[in-house]
């Protein structure tokens, strides 16, 4: 029989929050974490996957802690991105709805300081922060932290090898009384550093089944491709899923930006997001995504970090990441809530004898992805080609002569032969650029 949450001790009013955001039934990390938050003194590592609910485990136990009539600031959780501290404040804030006394402030880059420093002056029992902005903070004495009992790492693997400066100072100006709370998707060596630094000695240490949890609904493939041939492979593959939302991972900033602008020559609804972008330009491309504006966004790692939206339906790795943790936090943003999703490697020849490794490790299985055929791939070419006849805007300053002109060099056509000679005129392009390409045979009949 499965738990419900006030097998764990959750209060009444916790239980009627989450009840009105029809969450029920606890995932397996909260099981495990809850009950070791609200009874137990010791330090906290939690070992998860993405999408199992890590939120909820450190959030709805910290609300419980909480001494309300006591106005200063008890709990801080640290998040490598503002996405994600905005995420995170978000769902405590939905948990908390039965509960307004209880209040909960958001500190992150990217937005004025200044309403910060005031947001500070009135009581705040938890803070939500991304560790620059709270460093900041803390040398303008903005925030007391003689006070802080909890200290919740999230996404620690990123943090402690992003943004370890930022962190180590943090630490060392919080008291070392307090309680510390450490959520990671993998247990690397950066993290067991970290533990052993600035954790107690008396620790305990739990994790999610690794090996199926952060997987399931995920169907893990990968196709290989010649370096030449990528980008009209990933294109085939965009077409197929219009009107789907998807991701696609690259390594660097200039891969997003070069990536994100061959889309949208070709007219796919799509938009980029990396940490070079100002935080103005990255909220706006968010929010196009989650409203379903856009439909594929391009992203570095750090930058999708805190992208919760539930109708991803596939997460492309257009270059395989150089950790496993990057692959766990990337293929963790489709399949969500209990849906189900794809996460697609693109690999060149070489890299697929990297794939075992990633396997043993995560405990998943690839399958092989089949790519498109060349005949396949230059007739989705032609109808991007199409498509981006039929997007561009009339030039308006076009004289009159000249329009009729050329209207009366087609005017005795119908549609379908001005059609068909168009066509005819791109397959000849086509074929001059490109010799090996020929699109005007049909396919064989199988």
């Amino acid at each position: 029989m499965s738990k419900r949450f006030s097998d764990l001790g959750v209060n009444d009013l916790l239980q009627k929050g989450l009840d009105a955001l029809q969450i029920s039934a606890p995932t397996a990390i909260q099981q495990k974490t809850i009950p070791l938050v609200l009874d137990q003194t010791e330090d906290l590592v939690a070992v998860a996957k993405t999408g199992t609910g890590k939120t909820a485990a450190f959030g709805i136990p910290l609300l419980q802690l909480i001494e309300i009539d006591n106005p200063n600031v008890q709990v801080v959780i640290l998040a490598p991105t503002r996405e994600l501290g905005q995420q995170i404040h978000a769902n405590l804030v939905s948990y908390a709805a039965k509960i307004p006394s209880i209040s909960i402030a958001a500190i992150c880059g990217g937005i004025p300081i200044k309403s910060q420093i005031e947001r500070l002056k009135t009581p705040t029992h938890i803070v939500v922060a991304t560790p620059g902005r709270l460093v900041d903070l803390i040398n303008r004495g903005a925030l007391n932290t003689k006070t802080i009992a909890y200290l919740v790492l999230d996404e620690a693997d990123e943090m402690v090898s992003a943004l370890k400066q930022d962190l180590d100072l943090i630490i060392k100006a919080i008291p070392k009384t307090r309680r510390t709370l450490l959520f990671t998707a993998t247990l690397s060596g950066a993290i067991k550093q970290l533990v052993q630094n600035y954790m107690s000695k008396q620790l305990i240490y739990i994790e999610a089944d690794m090996k199926t949890v952060g997987h399931q609904g995920i169907d893990h493939k990968y196709v290989v491709v010649e370096p030449i041939e990528k980008l009209n492979v990933l294109m085939h593959f965009l077409n197929q899923k219009q009107g789907k939302r998807g991701i696609i991972f690259c390594k660097t900033k200039a891969a997003v930006n070069k990536l994100a602008k061959n889309l949208a020559i070709n007219k796919f609804s799509s938009g980029a997001l990396h940490g070079s972008l100002s935080q103005g330009i990255r909220d706006r491309i968010m929010g196009q995504f989650r409203e379903g504006h856009i439909d594929i966004l391009v992203a570095t790692d750090l930058a999708a970090r805190g992208i919760d939206v539930k109708a991803v339906a596939y997460v492309i790795n257009y270059h395989l990441p150089d950790t496993f943790e990057a692959y766990v936090h990337r293929s963790g943003r489709t399949a969500r809530a209990g849906a189900k999703g794809l996460s697609l490697t693109i690999l060149q020849e070489d890299e697929v004898q990297d794939l075992p490794e990633f396997e043993n490790e995560l405990g998943i299985v690839f399958s092989e992805f089949k790519k498109a055929d060349a005949q396949s791939i230059e007739e989705n070419n032609g109808l991007l080609w199409a498509k981006k006849i039929f997007k561009t805007k009339p030039n308006r300053t076009i004289s009159n002569a000249f329009r009729e002109s050329i209207s009366t060099v087609f005017h005795h056509l119908t549609k379908e032969e001005l059609i068909d000679k168009i066509l005819a005129q791109y397959l000849a392009q086509t074929a001059t650029a490109n010799p090996k390409a020929d699109v005007s045979k049909p396919h064989k009949k199988k």
